[in-house]
């Protein structure tokens, strides 16, 4: 390679670092004249780099997008990154992503350098991936729609299917999309509810531009991610256990170190332990686990349902 097509791609590789770039600042990194660098990103141009001069006290260069992507320059780690990013993408549950992202992984792992490659099989056969439970697929489209429609501050209407079936159409200012694993959500202000709510993406159908922009609103606490979790802890009832514990809350932390974080001492031998599900089968079985004697207060049902847990164990002890 010739000095001035390394330099080239060098400042190429530069101008993909950040927005702007000042003119002396390049030079500097680059150990040339500025008046190289005005040559060099003329080149660059004759290339099909859309290269552009910005205006200022010192006066710079921006890559700015094109008509076609060009070549990305990656470092070592980057190129890691991006391709193990690949490997784990099947699982975002979105329609077809894992077959444009094996594409996307061929392509890349044939520039791969080989001591780049040793290190992502390296890592691709030392890592197992415990799958998350099975959750519905999204259309990549609807989340581009979406995604353009939170940039934009544009309103969208949709039709929308709630949980027990009812069908309505919708006109929302989008705010942001949330990923829990298995689910994309949709955080939104109903425009006829004058609300914050949030969607389901695999319920949401034919998302179009209501044909207003609106001004940004202030979400609740500020973080959409904390705002789904707050309202899918709400979806459903919620049984409050309070139970006396026979045991100190020190013998508690010994057996049982995650229960022993919603104990409060009552005295020397016994303390109270408070927690909620929506599965009163699973809070029965959460207490079993403890593993000491204790006394349910409330909910009555709690108590119903760890005598049918103790039966069924007797009845297995038994046989």
């Amino acid at each position: 390679m010739t000095v001035t097509s390394g330099r080239l791609l060098q400042l190429l590789s530069l101008l993909q670092t950040r927005r702007d770039w000042p003119g002396e600042e390049l030079a500097r990194r680059l150990e040339v004249s500025r008046r190289t660098i005005r040559r060099d990103v003329e080149r660059l141009r004759e290339l099909g780099y859309p290269v552009q001069a910005t205006t200022g006290p010192d006066g710079g260069y921006r890559l700015e997008a094109g008509t076609a992507m060009p070549p990305l320059l990656l470092d070592d780690d980057e190129a890691v990154a991006i391709a193990v990013g690949l490997r784990t993408a099947a699982g975002a549950f979105v329609d077809g992503i894992e077959e444009t992202s094996l594409r996307a992984l061929v392509k890349l792992e044939q520039v791969l350098p080989a001591h780049l490659r040793r290190r992502v099989t390296a890592l691709n056969e030392a890592t197992a991936t415990l799958a998350p439970s099975a959750g519905p697929t999204v259309d990549p489209e609807t989340l581009t729609i979406i995604a353009g429609a939170c940039r934009d501050h544009e309103c969208l209407r949709f039709a929308y299917r709630a949980k027990d079936g009812v069908e309505s159409r919708r006109v929302v200012e989008p705010h942001s999309l949330v990923n829990t694993g298995n689910r994309w959500y949709f955080v939104a202000w109903d425009c006829d509810r004058d609300a914050w709510r949030t969607f389901r993406l695999d319920r949401l159908e034919r998302p179009t531009a209501a044909g207003r922009r609106f001004q940004p609103r202030q979400l609740p606490g500020g973080d959409p991610a904390a705002f789904v979790a707050r309202n899918l802890s709400g979806s459903a009832p919620r049984h409050e256990a309070r139970v006396t514990l026979r045991a100190s809350k020190a013998e508690v932390a010994l057996r049982s170190p995650w229960a022993a974080s919603q104990c409060e001492p009552i005295d020397a031998v016994s303390c109270e332990y408070r927690a909620s599900d929506s599965s009163i089968e699973w809070l029965a079985l959460r207490l079993a686990m403890i593993g000491v004697d204790f006394e349910v207060h409330e909910p009555a049902v709690l108590r119903e349902e760890c005598g049918r847990l103790a039966e069924r164990l007797a009845a297995a002890g038994a046989a």
